[in-house]
């Protein structure tokens, strides 16, 4: 039975912090409006409330709007190239695993010239905490499509309309084997917090999609999702553990029915809650996570909160597994037993 090493484990501060605590003193570039503002917010409130000592966090970005993170957030940090964010913070856990891994990245810096990375550092589920701004667009770099951008959108680089295929991003972390998978909305800051400490206690890597507003390239991509006159329509936040019901009036559910699933309204044709697909995070197969990651507007809503959260061992655990197995068992522990170690002569 694998267990977790105990040289592992993350220290934890002797003095209460605060969000203030985690306030740069850098200048906020982002656009006025920017959904950014918002998350940024959300990291500086939970970072006090995981516990952990300060010098213990690392922000760690590739290229993009979002990844001006680091500067924002009064920790270490590490502002990478495009897409690699995800192979220097692998880099930074595994060489220092007493350290919460933070990465802060965008749909076109993870998806796109990092897709290698992004799917490989899920697959190997090193233990970082990934929160990805998917606003459907290259923002730094003035509006071309990116690998979220839905078909048929016009942009600076798809005039008549992109059609490439965008991806869902759920399926794709799914796909990769991924064992923590998260959705939220810029505009809901305490559901944001609670995702992130969700992320935080989960042992793995822990993806947050955040369905963020782009003011001046992609204004209102998410409307469909986050307009106030119909957002309760359109937006399922799970609880582990409780019926999947949602709507304005409470009135509409979740249920699994002929293999699927499918919208319901609680009172039709004697549906009652004891109907509905009862929310299960820590399932470890994926095969419902998937199919809610997958629901969207207009036939469904959206699923918001922790889709996924299935305990698997780690990468960096079992790194330091190896490791220390290595120590107790090498029977080289200096470098006078390598040099003196096989055959050896006097000249």
């Amino acid at each position: 039975m694998f267990e977790r090493p105990e040289n592992t484990t993350i220290e934890r501060s002797s003095v209460e912090l605060t969000k203030q605590d985690f306030v740069s003193d850098q200048m906020v570039k982002w656009c006025p409006g920017c959904g950014a503002h918002a998350i940024l917010s959300s990291v500086a409130n939970v970072f006090p409330k995981i516990g952990y000592k300060k010098e213990n966090f690392v922000m760690v970005s590739g290229i993009g709007c979002s990844s001006r993170f680091p500067y924002y957030v009064n920790t270490y940090g590490i502002h990478g190239i495009h897409g690699r964010a995800a192979a220097i913070s692998s880099g930074v856990k595994i060489a220092n695993p007493h350290l919460s891994v933070w990465v802060a990245t965008g749909d076109g810096d993870s998806l796109a010239i990092g897709g290698n990375h992004f799917i490989h550092v899920i697959r190997r589920n090193i233990d970082l905490n990934i929160i990805l701004f998917n606003n459907q667009i290259y923002g730094l770099t003035k509006g071309q499509y990116s690998p979220t951008t839905p078909m048929g959108m016009v942009t600076k680089t798809s005039p008549q309309g992109t059609i490439e295929h965008p991806f869902n991003i759920g399926e794709l972390v799914m796909g990769a084997q991924g064992t923590f998978f998260a959705r939220a909305v810029d505009t809901n800051p305490k559901l944001m917090t609670e995702i992130m400490f969700e992320a935080a206690k989960h042992d793995g890597t822990s993806l947050i999609e955040i369905l963020q507003n782009c003011i001046i390239f992609a204004d209102g991509a998410h409307q469909q999702v986050t307009a106030k006159d119909i957002k309760d329509d359109f937006q399922l936040v799970l609880k582990n553990g409780e019926p999947m019901i949602f709507g304005k009036n409470k009135d509409k559910g979740i249920r699994f029915f002929s293999n699927r699933l499918e919208v319901v309204q609680l009172g039709e044709n004697g549906i009652t809650e004891n109907d509905l697909l009862i929310h299960d995070k820590y399932q470890q197969d994926p095969g419902v996570h998937l199919m809610l990651a997958k629901m969207a507007p207009p036939m469904f809503p959206v699923a918001l909160g922790v889709i996924r959260s299935a305990m698997y061992p780690t990468y960096d655990d079992m790194v330091e597994e190896q490791i220390a197995y290595a120590k107790e068992n090498n029977p080289v522990k200096t470098v006078d037993d390598l040099l003196n170690s096989g055959d050896t002569w006097v000249i």
